[in-house]
């Protein structure tokens, strides 16, 4: 029985991704009442709301209570659940989780510096400056998400910042504290802060491969950082 309602829920799904592949169903449309959608394919509608409750944690479905349910795509929200069950089934760990922000980076600085409008770079100079400057860490570190949201949005790429979004939301308090801890030692803290200001500087001039050099630097700080840290007793 387990089996066969696996099949149906399935059955479901691929329907629902065949009518938008085929252009029937798009972007912000509502679905087929479930009751309809279980009489055409045939299966029970606890079937139909199994695979409308996948899709959901998918990010490809949303559900409004009285409305209905509507495709979206909302690939952060993708993303984060299948970040946040790797950590958690042990298959990747933070230091890794900053290797790839530090390679996604680099090409958002690379693509970033060709397209940033005046206002944003001025922006940017002027948070790695305020970064430098303030005394409170928590401050500093809010002045630092602000500084790589903006450079994910510089970039146009959806993708980018949806990995961006996902990786912040699942480790935000971490990235936040390891950040409040690497600028409480004075040597890593200027290394963290010239690169911010070398990146920001870069934009401002698009220069996409001093940019680029620049986010690499940055990653280099924070993750010799998590290195000697998880190899502390």
């Amino acid at each position: 029985m387990r089996a066969k309602n696996e099949k149906a829920y399935e059955k479901v799904i691929e329907h629902i991704k065949n009518e938008i592949w085929q252009g029937a169903l798009k972007r912000g449309e509502r679905l087929p009442p479930e009751r309809e959608l279980a009489e055409t394919l045939g299966v029970s509608r606890n079937s139909v709301r199994e695979a409308i409750r996948t899709l959901g944690l998918m990010g490809f479905v949303s559900s409004t209570q009285g409305a209905g349910n509507f495709v979206t795509c909302d690939i952060e929200q993708n993303l984060r659940e299948s970040l946040h069950m790797m950590v958690l089934l042990g298959e990747t760990n933070v230091l890794q989780i900053s290797q790839l922000r530090r390679g996604l980076e680099s090409e958002n600085a690379r693509l970033a510096a060709g397209r940033i409008p005046p206002r944003q770079a001025a922006r940017m100079k002027e948070l790695a400056q305020l970064m430098r400057e303030e005394t409170d860490p928590q401050q500093a570190s809010r002045y630092d998400q602000e500084f790589h949201s903006l450079l994910c949005e510089a970039s146009g790429n959806r993708l980018i910042r949806s990995l961006f979004g996902a990786m912040l939301s699942t480790f935000n308090e971490f990235i936040s504290t390891m950040y409040m801890r690497i600028v409480g030692d004075p040597g890593q803290a200027e290394a963290l802060h010239d690169a911010h200001q070398r990146l920001a500087e870069a934009l401002a001039a698009h220069d996409a491969e001093a940019a680029a050099a620049a986010a690499a630097s940055h990653f280099e700080v924070i993750d010799d950082f998590i290195r000697r840290d998880q190899s502390r007793p």
